[in-house]
């Protein structure tokens, strides 16, 4: 299996108090793998890091057949997102932006991949609606397809069912791992292990005290799992 993200010794510490120390893992193709973790742990830290956004750290981040730059982002949700006045069909778009083939415009094979993406997340008739009139989980799906248009082989979802409904949580549930079976690494960044767990097939756990990365089947047999069930 090759190995898209490697994680050597990576430390990161903020006006001399350590976030975490020595984290070592790797991403492979195909992976599904939860970030869990304590408030102020250091998940969005590491997040910002994989990504190259401005964070000093110590250790190595390798990429292997990617770059940091075509690893599709799916931030938290924000009002600002919301309010945004555009259509659906321009925000799945935007995704597109750092890689016109034509100048300004978008080319044809863009806004078919675009349309593509918008039928796999069973979005296609909201294609024309406002991105502001839609449901809180309407729009995370609209910005998932967003994402999928930035990304080469990777998805990073931070919190992506914060505020949604039970019914909401459950398609964005469903929608994410028929991606990572359809092919796309998924790294998502969850206080919901309990259910963000059930597609998963690997865990990193940071906790103040050290660390766990392995496969699911492990990490559940952990203290760091019985710790994360009374609540993260």
């Amino acid at each position: 299996m090759k190995t898209l993200i490697e994680v050597e010794n990576l430390s990161v510490a903020f006006e001399g108090n350590a976030v975490f120390k020595n984290l070592n893992f790797k991403i492979n193709e195909g992976d599904y793998l939860c970030i869990a973790g304590e408030n102020g742990s250091g998940k969005t830290t590491l997040m910002k890091c994989i990504l190259g956004l401005d964070v000093k750290y110590s250790g190595a981040i390798k990429y292997g057949g990617i770059t940091k730059n075509s690893i599709g982002w799916l931030p938290q949700r924000s009002e600002t997102k919301r309010d945004f006045p555009a259509s659906v069909f321009e925000i799945v778009l935007s995704g597109f932006a750092g890689k016109k083939e034509t100048g300004l415009f978008y080319s044809s094979k863009q806004k078919k991949q675009a349309l593509n993406y918008m039928e796999t997340m069973e979005i296609s008739g909201l294609k024309n609606r406002c991105f502001s009139s839609l449901s809180g989980g309407q729009q995370q799906r609209v910005l998932l397809c967003r994402a999928l248009c930035a990304a080469d082989r990777v998805l990073l979802l931070d919190e992506p069912v914060t505020g949604l409904d039970s019914s909401a949580v459950n398609e964005l549930y469903t929608a994410i791992q028929r991606l990572n079976k359809s092919g796309i690494t998924v790294i998502m960044i969850t206080h919901d292990i309990c259910s963000g767990l059930k597609y998963a097939n690997k865990v990193l756990h940071i906790s103040e005290g050290g660390y766990f990365f392995g496969e699911k089947s492990e990490y559940i047999l952990t203290e760091y799992y019985k710790k994360a069930q009374g609540g993260i």
